[in-house]
């Protein structure tokens, strides 16, 4: 070739291209992203040049990227009509490794021209090319008057030529001569796939196609005609008429029903792969909830409509932009998987980056999109944890913002919504305390009426029911009772229901707890507030449900029944307990230690992750009504024949209230309850 000149790339070490190849990026198919983001950033800069005025855009200016793509010849063609660059410039940002134009460009223009960010920093995206080829090729020529065309290859070795190319439009072509073991990468559905992974939302728009790829084309109509399009043959439809009775006069007549049309037969139209302004670049005000829930379908592939969103959209102190989406879930939290999706620039970064998206947020779908993102050369890594922390901080808030006034102004959809997103948000309580600060007035309870409670709302109604009852009880000591407020709940409605009964026929209230995460939740919240404490409904009998009687009147009662169940259980650590129920029917229940229950819950988890913690059982205590049938003719009858008989279905009556029996205590109860049934036939 005509001036053809031969170099060395100003590098440290003869072992830089083994080291891209390799330990750079961590994926090889990233090359995609580094290169089509090089040619975004190529016509940023032209346009950036324009508005400046150094240089004239033509009028008909439409900024794009094409992917030609030969399986046949092995290569990728990647071409975009930006700034392109002169033989010195080549010299300066190509064969210096590292040398990044872009930062080069931004100090330049710093003080000329906002608007659209340029992506690269680092001049090293450019390389990645040879962890996939064996070769590279650069054709460009630079906007600049008067410049040559240049032409740039390397065989992936330290050494290069640089001479004129043939080039005759304004911008950059660099063709990758693939090796054998990334062949891949030139086969159209390959290259779509990896393309909108990294680049579905890239600022320009980016077309695919296959070299010497035959013409397609399609029918348009006249008034859809456009200068652009390239007519290869106009087809004339002539008018259709039928013959149709007039109403009036009776008679037949010709009547048009379809004029005369002319359709267009047009090259193909490319289009676009990616969207150049996703949804999360917009003023929130600017979006509709079809257009939220589109995206949604979109980019997740999750055609359940999402219950609310998020959206973020922070210019100071740093640049934020996202859209998070609550979606609807049937599943326990510790088994949703959701995705956030990391931008730069509205470059695909990574899913799930945990120093920059709160744990618990990473149960939730959405994007974010931050340019000030501290990324390591790779883009695949985050630097400056302070600054990480402060954008991971916000987001925090604005969640907590978000449900917070959801919950203020929109209560009646809140609590449509609370049922799916309370895991998120317990999750987050307990993850992250700024987030339960603010969350704490807006966590609703569900009561047994079905009524939707917050925490304040609940302390205020116990705090009028415990000054009313202390109106009554004016002789109680002081100090003797726990003064913390008790806020009494369900883990099992069904098999609870005994106590929630009994709850209701006092006029009591719990509210319902039955999820995983409930028991470290309100553990958490306990320990944050002394005023009140969480207490199961089986925790214990509450003086409401009893009628007044001293110790002594139940004394006897007490050392009665004890001895007489011992002894037909066969269990003499046998808690047991009297006392005189208001409601006659019920015979007996099992109560359990508040912290004994909470210890349970603890050691199930542990044993749900597979650690072996043996018995699990919190400390019951068996409750005797001597208001009931059963147990006066028991107290009455000590000898019985059938006491021991009676004794053990009452306890396991008691039991199959609280929790279900064990496969055998199950068959002893079932076979029990027939002899007591023949019994009756006697």
């Amino acid at each position: 070739m005509a001036n053809e000149k031969h170099g060395s790339l100003s590098i440290s070490s003869e072992n830089i291209f083994p080291v891209i190849k390799k330990w750079l990026y961590s994926d090889h198919d990233i090359f995609y992203r580094e290169l089509i983001s090089n040619g975004c950033d190529a016509i940023t800069k032209l346009k950036k040049l324009d508005m400046v005025g150094e240089y004239s855009l033509p009028d008909d200016y439409e900024p794009k990227i094409n992917v030609v793509l030969s399986a046949e010849d092995k290569t990728i063609k990647i071409t975009d009509n930006g700034i392109g660059m002169t033989a010195d410039e080549v010299e300066e940002y190509i064969n210096q490794i590292a040398f990044s134009g872009a930062t080069d460009f931004l100090e330049k223009y710093k003080d000329k021209a906002d608007g659209e960010q340029i992506i690269g920093h680092f001049g090293l995206g450019f390389y990645s090319a040879f962890m996939v080829a064996d070769e590279v090729h650069i054709d460009t020529l630079s906007f600049k008057d008067g410049a040559k065309a240049v032409h740039w290859e390397c065989d992936g070795g330290t050494e290069y030529s640089i001479s004129d190319s043939d080039k005759t439009e304004v911008g950059t072509t660099i063709t990758l001569f693939l090796n054998e073991d990334c062949l891949e990468f030139s086969n159209e559905y390959r290259a779509r796939e990896v393309i909108e992974k990294y680049c579905s939302f890239m600022p320009t728009p980016i077309f695919i196609s296959k070299e010497n790829n035959e013409p397609q084309y399609e029918t348009i109509e006249k008034d859809e005609l456009t200068d652009k399009d390239t007519v290869i043959e106009t087809i004339v439809e002539e008018a259709k008429t039928e013959e149709k009775e007039n109403e009036e006069t009776g008679e037949k007549e010709i009547v048009e029903v379809s004029p005369k049309k002319e359709k267009y037969k047009i090259l193909k139209r490319p289009v676009a792969i990616n969207d150049t302004n996703p949804l999360w670049t917009k003023h929130p005000n600017d979006c509709t909830d079809e257009e939220y829930k589109s995206f949604y379908r979109k980019v997740f592939a999750d055609y359940k409509e999402p219950l609310f969103w998020i959206h973020l959209n922070m210019d100071y102190p740093f640049n934020l932009k996202g859209i998070l989406y609550f979606p609807k879930i049937n599943t326990e939290y510790d088994s949703i998987e959701g995705t956030i999706k990391l931008y730069n620039n509205q470059v695909f970064i990574a899913d799930n980056i945990k120093e920059v998206i709160p744990e618990f947020l990473m149960l939730l779908k959405g994007v974010i999109d931050c340019p000030d993102l501290p990324l390591n050369v790779s883009r695949s890594a985050l630097q400056n944890d302070g600054f990480v922390k402060k954008i991971s901080d916000y987001i925090t808030k604005k969640v907590a913002d978000k449900l917070s006034g959801l919950c203020k102004t929109d209560k009646e959809n809140y609590e449509k919504y609370w049922d799916d997103i309370s895991p998120f948000i317990k999750f987050g309580c307990l993850k992250d305390e700024k987030f339960c600060d603010k969350m704490n007035d807006y966590i609703l309870f569900k009561n047994l009426d079905g009524k939707y409670l917050t925490l304040p709302e609940i302390l205020v109604k116990d705090e009028e029911e415990k000054k009313a009852e202390n109106e009554e009880i004016k002789n109680d000591s002081e100090g003797q009772k726990d003064e913390r407020t008790p806020v009494y709940y369900v883990s099992d409605v069904e098999q609870q229901s005994q106590y929630i009964n009994m709850f209701k026929e006092n006029n009591m209230d719990a509210v319902i707890l039955e999820h995983n995460i409930d028991s470290s939740f309100i553990t958490q919240l306990e320990r944050r507030n002394d005023k009140y404490k969480f207490v199961r409904i089986d925790a214990d009998v509450t003086d409401v449900f009893t009628e007044e009687s001293s110790e002594e009147e139940l004394k006897d009662a007490l050392e009665t029944l004890s001895e007489m169940f011992k002894k037909a259980t066969g269990k003499e650590n046998l808690t047991v307990k009297v006392e005189k129920f208001k409601n006659d029917e019920v015979s007996s229940m099992i109560t359990l230690s508040e912290d004994g229950i909470r210890m349970e819950q603890m050691m199930k988890m542990y044993a749900m992750s597979g650690m072996p913690m043996g018995d699990m059982g919190a400390p019951e205590t068996l409750v005797l009504n001597v208001n009931n049938t059963l147990v006066k003719y028991l107290l009455e009858n000590k000898d019985a024949e059938h006491g021991d008989m009676i004794c053990n279905q009452l306890y396991d009556l008691a039991r199959i209230a609280n929790k279900p029996l064990s496969n055998e205590d199950m068959t002893a109860f079932i076979k029990r309850s027939n002899e007591i049934m023949k019994l009756l036939t006697k």
